[in-house]
C-alpha cells in the first residue's frame, strides 16, 4: 500500500515522497518535490494523492511511474512556442532525398532554416533555437564551413539518385538555363564581375549560375561563372561535364535561344548531344522567312519542319501569339516614328536605320517581321521519327519548370541579392540554397502546393513549452493537427 510521507531535508525543506512498506522495511515509490512553504507543501501533496490515486497494482511497484508531464496549472509557466513539427517535416523530407547521408547536422539545419527563413548564416543560428529549439555554436559553423564545400559532389549524386528513383530521370531529357545573382556592392573581383543582369542591377556586380533540372523540374546539378560570362559560353561545359560524370550514352538537353549559337550547335552534334532550342527568328536569312511565310498557313496549331545547317527548324503558329507579336511590333514602330521626328542620342530602336544623315523607317525589317508574326521557331536535331513536330514543341515549353526553380530560389529562398565578399562562402551560400531548393521543389511537385502555402499551414501545427515548477521540468504539448497539415503527411509518405 502506497503512503504519503514528509520528511526534512538538509536545507530545512519538507521533502514529500510516497512510499511503501516491504517486510516490514521503507521502500521509495515516487520523489514528489522539496517545498520550502506550507503551500508548497500542500501542492506537493496534491501531487503525491494523484500518484498514489493512479496506482496501477498490476505495475511492479520498482518500476516508477513518469509523472513529469503532470501539470497543475498555479504550478506551471507558460515559456512560448515552438514550431517543431514544421522542424520534424523537413527534416524528414532532407532524409527521404538521402542528404542526411553527408551528416553534417549544423548544414542541415540550415538548408531547413533557409526554406522556413532566409537570412544570414549567423541569423539562422539564432532563428534555429527561437523556432525550434535547435542550439548550434557560432564557432561551430566557423570550423565546419570550410569543409562543407568538398561536398558538393556528393550532394549532387544523392540528389540525381533521388531523382532516378523517385521521377524516373533516365538521362534523356534534361533542362538548361542560367539566372544571374546580383550583390549588395559594387566592387568587382574575379568571381563578382558586372554583366548583362536578369535582375535589372547592371551596376552591381553578380555570378551567373547554370540550374539543370528534370522533366517535372527537379533540380540536379549547378554550376557557377563569373558574372560577365555570356550565357551560351555555359551550356557545352556544363553539359560535357554532366554526361562525362555519369557515363550518358544518349541525352537530349533543353535550352533557349540564348543559350545556342552555330557554334554551340556544331559542337553539341559532335559530342552526340541531342538538343532542343529557342530559334531567334528574326535573325533568320531572307530565303529560310520566305520559306516559312510560303509554307505556313496560319492556321492554330500548324506547324511545318525545314532542314538547316543548325538541325531541323520547327515553326509553329498561333493566333493568340499573333496579336502578341503585332502589338509589340506597332508599339515599336511607333517608337521608331518618334526618333525620327525628334532624334535622341544613345537609344537604340527597332525598326529604323541610317541613311547618309538620315534616319528613316527600316521598310524592309518591317515587311520580314510582318511575315513572321505568330509564328514561334525551335531548333532540333530529332528526327520526326524520333520526336514529332507536338513532342518537340511541348518538350520546349516544359523550360518554364527551370524559370519555376529560379523563381524559388531567388523568392521563396531568397538566394539574391548575396551579401558574401570572398568565393568560398559565396560557392557555399549557393550550395546551402541548391540544397534548400531540391527539399522545396520535393514538397512542390508531392503536394501541388507552393513552398510558401506549405510552410503557412505546417506552422499551424505548434507546440506550447509549459515548464512545471515542481518537478522543474519543461513540457510540450502539441497542438491539434489540421487537416492540411494531415494531408501534406500523406502526400508526402511521411508518418503521422
Amino acid at each position: 500500500m502506497l503512503r504519503i510521507r514528509v520528511v526534512k531535508t538538509a536545507s530545512r525543506a519538507n521533502a514529500v515522497q510516497v512510499v511503501y512498506y516491504k517486510n516490514g522495511k521503507r521502500f521509495i515509490f515516487k520523489h514528489i518535490g522539496s517545498a520550502s512553504s506550507s503551500n508548497e507543501l500542500e501542492s506537493l501533496k496534491l501531487v503525491a494523492k494523484d500518484v498514489i490515486k493512479n496506482f496501477n497494482p498490476e505495475i511492479p511497484l520498482f518500476e516508477q511511474v513518469k509523472l513529469d508531464n503532470l501539470l497543475y496549472l498555479d504550478k506551471t509557466e507558460f515559456l512560448g512556442v515552438y514550431s517543431t513539427f514544421l522542424y520534424e517535416v523537413i527534416s524528414g523530407l532532407i532524409s527521404q532525398v538521402g542528404l542526411d547521408r553527408i551528416r553534417k547536422q549544423l548544414l542541415l539545419d540550415l538548408v531547413t532554416i533557409r526554406i522556413v527563413e532566409p537570412a544570414s548564416k549567423l541569423r539562422s543560428i539564432e532563428l534555429l533555437e527561437s523556432y525550434f529549439g535547435i542550439k548550434h555554436r557560432r564557432q561551430s559553423y566557423y570550423q565546419s564551413a570550410p569543409q562543407w564545400l568538398l561536398l558538393k559532389e556528393e550532394i549532387e549524386s544523392i540528389v540525381l539518385e533521388f531523382a532516378k528513383s523517385n521521377y524516373a530521370f533516365d538521362f534523356d531529357l534534361l533542362f538548361y538555363d542560367v539566372t544571374t545573382l546580383y550583390f549588395e556592392t559594387f566592387e568587382e573581383d574575379e568571381l563578382r564581375r558586372n554583366g548583362f543582369s536578369k535582375d535589372n542591377k547592371s551596376q552591381q556586380p553578380q555570378i551567373l549560375v547554370a540550374l539543370m533540372v528534370t522533366r517535372e523540374g527537379f533540380p540536379i546539378a549547378y554550376s557557377i561563372f563569373p558574372g560577365n560570362t555570356f550565357e551560351g559560353h555555359t551550356i557545352i561545359p556544363v553539359v560535357n561535364a554532366f554526361i562525362n560524370k555519369h557515363a550518358v550514352k544518349e541525352f537530349t538537353v533543353v535550352a533557349d535561344a540564348a543559350m545556342i549559337s552555330a557554334t554551340n550547335i556544331q559542337e553539341l552534334l559532335s559530342n552526340n548531344i541531342n538538343y532542343i532550342v529557342g530559334a531567334r527568328l528574326a535573325n533568320l536569312s531572307n530565303d529560310l522567312t520566305e520559306q516559312i511565310n510560303g509554307r505556313i498557313t496560319r492556321e492554330d496549331g500548324e506547324s511545318i519542319r525545314i532542314k538547316t545547317d543548325n538541325g531541323y527548324l520547327i515553326c509553329a503558329y498561333s493566333s493568340v501569339r499573333y496579336r502578341k507579336d503585332k502589338y509589340e511590333m506597332e508599339k515599336q514602330i511607333e517608337k521608331a516614328r518618334a526618333i525620327i521626328e525628334t532624334p535622341s542620342k544613345g537609344k537604340k530602336v527597332k525598326f529604323i536605320k541610317t541613311t547618309g544623315e538620315h534616319v528613316v523607317l527600316n521598310q524592309t525589317l518591317i515587311e520580314k517581321s510582318k511575315k513572321l508574326l505568330g509564328i514561334k521557331g525551335y531548333y532540333t536535331n530529332l528526327d520526326e521519327n524520333v520526336a514529332s513536330n507536338q513532342t518537340i514543341i511541348e518538350r520546349y515549353h516544359e523550360l518554364y519548370r527551370v524559370e519555376q526553380a529560379f523563381r524559388i530560389s531567388k523568392h521563396d529562398l531568397q538566394t539574391r541579392p548575396i551579401f558574401h565578399f570572398k568565393e568560398d562562402p559565396i560557392n557555399l551560400h549557393i550550395l546551402i540554397c541548391f540544397m534548400a531548393l531540391v527539399v522545396s521543389k520535393h514538397i512542390e511537385l508531392a503536394t501541388g502546393d507552393s513552398i510558401r502555402k506549405f510552410l503557412t499551414e505546417c506552422k499551424k501545427v505548434t507546440d506550447a513549452r509549459m515548464l512545471n515548477k515542481i518537478t522543474n521540468k519543461e513540457t510540450r504539448i502539441r497542438s491539434k493537427y489540421n487537416e492540411k497539415a494531415l494531408e501534406y503527411l500523406k502526400s508526402l509518405r511521411l508518418p503521422h
